[in-house]
């Protein structure tokens, strides 16, 4: 017994030492340590503000005779930048003020299929005129949230999922395939890009559920400039060198050794500066092949837009008696008609995607499936590598009300028009 008190006396004295030392040093260990502080700050103090804020799931139900492209959803993702707000830092780490966000999500539920905006109390005005201003005959109701329709848990023993976040293939600015090129080459009439998904969710059987979800933020133009940056390495134009070893003295002499052992080892080949000149001087466009100049077209049209920053997920859940990984694998096979070979387009995220191979693989994959199931019913909203830019003709493109050529029984559509009422209705006033 003396042995364990001796121990436990060296123990706090080494201790009260250790703070000692540090009371002395504290000036030059602080620095090492006040990322990480300010990180775990930041996040505490997000989800405090967060949890102070109201939250409405509404549900959009389309017109049934709907002849419109996804143009005017374009218009209303546009109207949505009014919502943008700059934070100082007593915003950011004394309020724990975070960006306004929203969720647009497709839901398939045993064959029926809804449409649906997750949004802050107060934007729910703003929400609803911009939609009924792009499509009067439009219902929209505010719902129970759909995610509580299944056990907080999961995977359990009575259910399982499958699920992914997706990634742009290529860097933000190059678009993917958007709603405009979806037409046919015979009658020029446009194919609905979402025909594909709400099919995939149509077939779903009963205790069968097919989420797909898209966070949109909208961030200040100056937090988006950095994209051109891609135009400029599409057309090879280089950046000024800034750093010690890549300008300057230092990066001269480099040079002159290079140079000198390649003499000495081989042939040097010199150019004319003038010619050197010439090349610089020829327009680009006698550089690129016609389907470059396509994509550079692309490129600068993207980069006038509204841009959004937007991180798509989708969760496939269900009873295990009936669950079928095909149901999902079909469903990425919907999301690949918005990729193009030579634009953009999405990918499975490797970081998300519920499998794992090698060692521990079961412990693993049931870790993703946890994770990615609570980042979805809390619609995480904090943009991180996973996120890409889109412009607002993109995200029309990917959800939209279904115009009348989509034929999917399930879908629930508004079966009358809305109309005013008549002016020459009697008016009668009481005595």
């Amino acid at each position: 017994m003396s042995f364990l008190f001796k121990t436990l006396g060296d123990f706090v004295s080494g201790l009260a030492a250790a703070f000692g030392v540090l009371g002395v040093v504290w000036y030059l260990v602080v620095p090492f340590f006040f990322p990480l502080v300010k990180y775990v700050w930041r996040e505490y103090i997000k989800r405090v503000y967060r949890g102070g804020l109201k939250y409405v799931l509404l549900e959009m139900i389309p017109p049934k005779e709907l002849e419109k492209s996804p143009k005017p959803m374009e218009l209303f993702f546009s109207a949505l930048a009014g919502t943008v707000r700059g934070f100082n830092a007593y915003d950011k780490y004394v309020d724990g003020a975070v960006p306004a966000f929203f969720t647009f999500e497709i839901v398939g539920d045993g064959g029926d299929i809804h449409f649906y905006i997750h949004t802050e109390k107060k934007f729910q005005n703003l929400v609803e005129a911009h939609l009924f201003a792009q499509y009067p005959d439009m219902e929209i109701f505010e719902v129970p949230d759909y995610t509580e329709d299944v056990p907080s848990t999961v995977p359990n023993d009575g259910w399982d999922l499958w699920g992914v976040e997706f990634e742009a293939v290529k860097p933000d600015l190059y678009p993917i395939k958007t709603y405009d090129r979806f037409e046919e080459d015979v009658t020029g009439k446009m194919v609905d890009p979402i025909s594909g998904i709400l099919e995939v969710m149509s077939k779903l059987p009963p205790n069968q559920k097919l989420w797909f979800q898209m966070v949109v933020w909208t961030p200040k133009p100056s937090n988006y400039a950095h994209l051109k940056d891609t135009i400029d390495e599409f057309v090879g134009k280089k950046k000024p060198k800034k750093g010690l070893f890549e300008s300057g003295f230092i990066a001269d002499l480099a040079d002159v050794f290079s140079n000198v052992f390649k003499g000495i080892f081989g042939v040097v080949e010199f150019s004319s500066p003038n010619a050197k000149k010439e090349e610089q001087e020829q327009p680009i466009e006698f550089k690129l092949r016609p389907v470059q100049k396509d994509v550079l077209k692309a490129l600068e049209n993207n980069l006038g837009k509204q841009m959004f920053l937007v991180k798509p997920r989708m969760v496939y859940i269900g009873k295990r008696e009936n669950f079928d990984k095909n149901v999902a694998k079909a469903f990425v096979g919907a999301i690949n008609q918005f990729s193009d070979q030579n634009m953009n387009g999405f990918k499975k995220g490797k970081r998300s995607e519920t499998k794992a191979d090698f060692f521990m693989v079961d412990e693993r994959v049931t870790q993703r499936k946890h994770r990615i199931f609570n980042r979805y019913i809390d619609r995480d909203d904090d943009p991180d590598d996973t996120s890409k830019f889109m412009s607002a003709d993109e995200l029309a493109t990917i959800f939209h009300p279904p115009d009348m050529t989509v034929l999917t029984p399930t879908l629930q559509r508004v079966s009358a028009k809305r109309g005013s009422a008549p002016s020459n209705l009697p008016i009668f006033i009481e005595d």
